[in-house]
């Protein structure tokens, strides 16, 4: 297998380096490669590059002097395409020869911002005319996760996204939830209502007979405090289920 040496950057000098410190001059071929690339970035924007171009563009601030299309294309054989790289966990990243500290830093970046962009996009926001911006930040946030995870949108009596929790993780097929943390997180919050969404890192949405029971105790809880639980999303790799559309609310 190929082997990558990276540069740490300069807001890592102190930490080891995990190979030998790089020296020089950049060469000239990787210098026009990376010219070009930026070129037609900037020229024709994401659209105009396919994904490994694009993970190329982000490791070039994390490895300044390496060629690093072979780790790009290698990133992408290993997680499959520009997102499921970039919200890879930090322990299967380190598993690839040639990712440490400054490529996973450099993705992790990328990661926060999307995830912020997207939820710019939906706080504050009322939630029925802004539904659309809702389920891509969703999908964003969770559907490239290599684990279940439970978040809860807590809206208020004009249905405007007030707060998004992180509830609980879990494993690749089940996460734990407390009815009673949510309806009482609601109540903390002056919450009217609220969204439950998590994720099936299968891929596939279909709901779990826990996923039903969960959401009918949760649902319960809701109704005796006068709270309104408006949907559960499921939120697969490229598609959403909507409990409130399927009839299971």
């Amino acid at each position: 297998m190929a082997q990558f040496n990276e540069q740490p950057l300069p807001y890592l000098l102190d930490e080891a380096a995990e190979t030998a410190p790089v020296t020089g001059r950049q060469p000239s071929y990787i210098k026009d490669h990376r010219q070009r690339l930026r070129a037609r970035f900037m020229a024709g924007g994401p659209a105009a590059m396919p994904d490994y171009e694009l993970l190329e563009l982000v490791l070039f601030r994390a490895i300044p002097r390496r060629d690093v299309k072979p780790l790009a294309h290698a990133l992408m054989d290993r997680f499959g395409d520009f997102n499921r790289v970039v919200s890879a966990s930090e322990s299967r990243l380190r598993d690839l020869p040639g990712v440490g500290d400054a490529v996973i830093i450099e993705l992790k970046i990328i990661e926060a911002a999307a995830q912020r962009l997207a939820r710019a996009k939906v706080l504050k926001q009322q939630v029925v005319s802004s539904w659309d911006a809702l389920l891509d930040y969703c999908h964003t946030t969770m559907a490239h996760r290599e684990t279940e995870q439970f978040r809860v949108l807590y809206l208020d009596r004009k249905n405007v996204l007030i707060a998004d929790e992180e509830q609980a993780k879990g494993t690749v097929d089940h996460v734990p939830v407390y009815p009673r943390e949510v309806a009482k997180r609601a109540l903390e919050l002056n919450a009217s209502a609220l969204i439950l969404v998590h994720n099936h890192p299968s891929g596939d949405p279909t709901p779990s007979s826990m996923d039903i029971d969960m959401t009918n105790q949760i649902s319960t809880a809701c109704g005796a405090l006068g709270l309104t639980l408006h949907d559960h999303l499921i939120i697969g790799k490229s598609t959403e289920l909507s409990f409130r559309s399927e009839g299971y609310l």
